[in-house]
Parts: structure tokens; sequence; C-alpha cells
């Protein structure tokens, strides 16, 4: 189940607002936890187990790090909660990967010779597994106390609002709303807001230009014409923004219906004019979550240049393969980490001294083509859409991809339209002024830009609504994470 669905927009979501807040105080953890555990089920009915392991493994742990009689006690603790998170979810998802290379290597070998079939890969395993790892070494750090009630952390580590997509969430952050949190109508309202708006960001603007860009990517590389390869690699990446951003607005808003108060994940990474900036301003629970368990417990930059460049390198291929089990994935997050480093010494001047839209330029050059890698399965197939990208093939064998162009219609370029005026701040600042504008106003204005606002979010729910009824495709594009 997925939130961009009827089953789940029509049916699970309000039961469960019901549930929740018809059950008294006491149990709306339990109805929560209940719900994000069916929730899970619902796709991954035999690997809810493994939630549940992972739940009561990391509840046993985080006592046993307080229990701890010495410094010596606590580190052996915490090195085998580390491990065992760490070889579940290498197991389940990078055992394919590595059968697959290693029969590769091997002449007369195959996949089905090693193993009968391949592993499952259980959604969001990634997510639930860096937060119970946040939770442990936190307990570890004192940073946080270990939690007594067992219900509690199976909520932390499974609650359904950000359980497949993210955003990552810190247990300290939490800790206290778990325990304790406020509701009221005012917050809720601006939950269900944030949540319309995420749905709206995925079936409205994400889905129509993945529809297209998705027949781009089936095609043959070798006879697809650079404007239909630079075509499809944009089309990618302002589906990959607005479906993962829609997704984290919708968690953040689901959080807010339910009393928590999730950190924002996305900042308008498109107008990063560095790629520093950009990993600023993308995916920023993830980055963060590097930088405080890895890149900083490495030596972060305190430790002279090479080492900071080592550093660097080593957190964006863990970052590339944590993202997937690929080596175009680890080829992602080296194109990453190069420039990274670039930007530390060779490039920061040079930066520094052109015109921002010079930098700027540049910054979508590399993220781009990066991209590629990023949506591709293989590096060769990688390397032929690059190909075609940069006339490297020839022209006059290249076709006329004429059910492509027919998807060129009104509706993607609306869609296309629409993505490219939301990846830049200028709506939001200009709805900020009009509030200023209204807060000083009468009465009258204010109902009216009460009504305008309602009107709007259910136009764009019955938007979402209509389009999910009469469209199947809906892609869901984190089963690989």
């Amino acid at each position: 189940m997925i939130f961009s669905s009827l089953t789940f927009l029509f049916v699970f979501l309000p039961i469960t607002i019901i549930a929740y807040f018809v059950s008294g105080k006491k149990f709306r953890n339990i109805i929560l936890l209940f719900a994000s555990l069916l929730f899970y089920a619902w796709g991954e009915a035999f690997y809810v187990l493994l939630m549940l392991g992972s739940i009561t493994f990391n509840y046993g742990i985080g006592i046993l790090l307080d229990r701890a009689k010495n410094t010596v006690e606590r580190r052996r603790f915490l090195i085998g909660g580390i491990s065992v998170n760490l070889l579940s979810l290498c197991f389940f998802k990078y055992t394919n990967w590595i059968i697959d290379t290693v029969a590769g290597l091997i002449p007369g070998l195959e996949s089905g010779d090693i193993i009968s079939s391949p592993i499952h890969l259980p959604i969001g395993i990634s997510f639930f597994t860096f937060q119970a790892l946040s939770y442990i070494i936190d307990v570890y750090r004192n940073e946080t106390s270990s939690q007594k009630n067992p219900f509690h952390l199976g909520l932390y580590i499974a609650s359904f609002p950000q359980l497949i997509a993210g955003p990552i969430i810190r247990y300290n952050h939490v800790a206290r709303q778990i325990a304790e949190r406020q509701h009221s109508f005012g917050l809720f309202a601006k939950g269900a807001e944030r949540f319309i708006f995420g749905l709206s960001k995925k079936v409205l603007i994400a889905n129509p230009i993945a529809a297209l860009g998705d027949q781009i990517f089936a095609t043959n590389y070798d006879y697809l014409s650079p404007e239909l390869a630079w075509l499809g690699i944009l089309c990618y990446s302002l589906q990959i923004f607005f479906d993962f951003s829609g997704y984290s607005d919708m968690a953040i808003g689901l959080g807010k219906m339910f009393g928590f108060h999730f950190p924002e994940n996305f900042n308008y990474p498109y107008i990063a004019r560095t790629m520093q900036d950009f990993w600023k301003r993308w995916h920023i629970s993830l980055s963060t979550w590097f930088r405080d368990y890895l890149y900083i417990p490495l030596g972060g930059n305190r430790k002279g240049h090479k080492k900071t460049n080592q550093n660097l390198f080593i957190v964006f291929l863990l970052c590339g393969l944590w993202h997937g089990a690929s080596w175009n994935f680890l080829i992602w997050g080296l194109i990453h980490g190069t420039f990274l480093v670039l930007e530390r010494k060779q490039l920061k001047a040079v930066l520094e001294k052109v015109p921002r839209f010079v930098s700027h330029v540049y910054t979508l050059f590399v993220i781009l083509n990066a991209w590629v890698f990023f949506r591709v399965e293989t590096p060769s197939h990688a390397f032929d859409y690059l190909g075609a990208m940069y006339f490297l093939k020839d022209s006059s064998e290249i076709p006329f991809y004429l059910n492509i162009y027919t998807g060129i219609d009104k509706l993607f370029l609306c869609s296309l339209t629409l993505g490219i005026l939301f990846c830049v701040p200028a709506v939001p600042k200009m709805l900020e002024r009009l509030q200023q504008t209204f807060s000083s106003a009468s009465t009258g204005y204010l109902i009216a830009a009460k009504s305008i606002k309602l009107l709007m979010l259910v136009s764009l729910l019955y938007l979402c609504t209509s389009f999910l009824a009469v469209d199947s495709y809906n892609p869901f594009i984190y089963f690989r994470f």
C-alpha cells in the first residue's frame, strides 16, 4: 500500500484517524503501532516479522546499553547491535548483487547455480534500519535514554507515515513526542494541507512526467536522438524530486495530523549553486544521518585535507550503496563524492567568482548527468544513454519515435511547466507576501482568503482522486531502497 492509492486515501487513513482520536490518550500509540504494522503487512505480509524482530532486538540492545557496567561492555553491545542491523540489511539488499557479480566473474556459472531464487528486498528496510541504528547509537552516546516501553520504540521504528520513504527520523527528536504530544484542530488542518500538496506533487506532476520519461528510457539507446535523451533525463530529474519530496510532504503532513513534528527533507535542491549546497537541500535527513554517524566519527574535516577527502569518498560511496545494490549506484555516489572533493579546493575559488547563473548551470549539469547512473540498470546502459545525450551516435540511423512524441500532450506539458515552476521558491514567496497582506486586512478579506484556500485544497484532492481512479500509472520508485 502506498500513500497515493485509493485504498490508503479512502479506507486505511480514515479508519486509522477515527480509531486514533476515538480511543483514549492511553491507547493512541498502540493504535498507531497496530496501524503501522498493518500498513507494512499489507504489501510485505511475511516480512512484518522482520520488522517485529528489529523492534525486539533493538529494544533489547537499548536496555543492555543502559545496564552495562563499564565502557568496554557498552562498546561490545553497541558493536553487536550495529553488526546485526547491518548484516540484516546487507543480506536482504546485497546478496543478489554479490551473487550476480561472482557469477559474472566465473565462466559458465550462473546465479541460479548458487541460489535457487532471488532474495526478496523488503520495502523500506534501508529507512527503518537506519532509524534503529540511530536509536542504539544515541543511547550509547548518552544523547538519549533507552526506551523502556517496547510499544513506544516499536512506534518509532515502524511508524507508517515515514516508514517506506522517509524522512529518516532521529530518535531523540521524537522521543518526547512519542510519550506525550499535543493535538489541535489547527495542527491537524496544517497536516492535511501539507499532505494534499504532497499528494498533488506525486500524482499531478511526478506521474505524468514519469509516463513519458519511462517511455524514453525503455527505447534502444543506440537509436535515441539527443533531444529525446535530454528530455528523458529531465523528466527523471523532475520525477524523482517531486515523487520523493511529495512523499516527504505527505509523511510530514501525516505526522502533524497525529501530533508529530517531523523535520523537513527537501529545500529546493535544484536551485543549488554547488554540489555541497545541493546536499544541504536534497534528502536532508539522509545527508545529516551520514554526517553525524559516519563522516564525523571518521574524523570529518578535522584531520587534514587528505583525510577529509578520503572521508567524503567513503561517505558518498556508502551513500550510493545505501540507495541500491548495483554498480551504477556506486558510480553515482563516486560522482557526487568527486565533485564535493573538487569543490573543497580546486573549484571553490572559481565558483565564488563566476556569476550565479554559471555556478547554477554547473551544478545542474553534474546532477543531471549523475542521475543517468541512478536511473538505468547497468554501467554499459548508462554510458550508452550518455552517448545519446552527447551526439555520439550516428544520427542517420536514429529512427523517429512517433509513439514518444505523441506522449508530449497537454497533460505532460502542463505537468512539466508546473514541475519547473515549483522547483524554485517563487510561488511560496508569493503566497507568503499575500498572507502578510491579508494578515492586516479586514475580517471579510480573511474569510475570503481562507475560503479560496479551502476550495483550492478540495479541488487538488478531487483532481488527484480522479487521476488515480482513471489512470493505473502510479509508479513506486523506492522499491530499490
